[in-house]
């Protein structure tokens, strides 16, 4: 039920966006068909269009086993790469040449994929990595390399990126 709304959230947030609007419709069918593995059988063909058209023609590595809260919003997805393991919250902005994901540790070993809450807007080429948690209502700047937790209502620029309070009224 969850991710019928989702994808009208996802419809109005990319209003005026149609890469945005194609691309979430997709991830969000494609969510809901890997849930079993029959479906996810019957609907293979659908699954390999998925990566061919978003991942290789739109450039947008964004794995259906994802979880992505509604309302997201995808501006210039050009070069976007998140790890499949990346929760995103409600209301999330990503924007284009932005990476998500886990980081390789001194074992060989993967951290877990960052926890990103609800209404975070991400600046393009933005790094975030490893095994951390960004707050709700925070803001990543453009170029921002993010290798540590940031809190609730503040923002992270540059690289490394650096944790400052929100101005009033923002």
């Amino acid at each position: 039920m969850a991710v019928r709304y989702g994808i009208f959230q996802d419809w109005r947030a990319n209003k005026g966006n149609p890469k945005g609007r194609l691309v979430m419709v997709f991830f969000r069918t494609m969510h809901l068909l890997r849930q079993n593995l029959a479906s996810f059988l019957v609907f293979l063909p659908l699954f390999i269009l998925y990566r061919v058209l978003v991942e290789w023609m739109l450039c947008i590595e964004l794995p259906w086993k994802t979880r992505i809260g509604p309302g997201f919003r995808i501006d210039h997805g050009q070069a976007l790469v998140v790890n499949d393991g990346t929760v995103f919250g409600a209301g999330c902005t990503v924007r284009n040449s932005t990476t998500i994901g886990n980081k390789r540790m001194k074992d060989g070993s993967y951290s877990r994929a960052p926890i990103i809450g609800d209404r975070v807007d991400i600046g393009a080429n933005a790094v975030i990595i490893g095994p951390i948690t960004v707050g709700d209502d925070v803001a990543i700047g453009a170029a921002a390399v993010v290798v540590r937790d940031v809190p609730a209502g503040h923002v992270a620029i540059g690289n490394p990126a650096r944790v400052v309070a929100k101005p009033e009224g923002r």
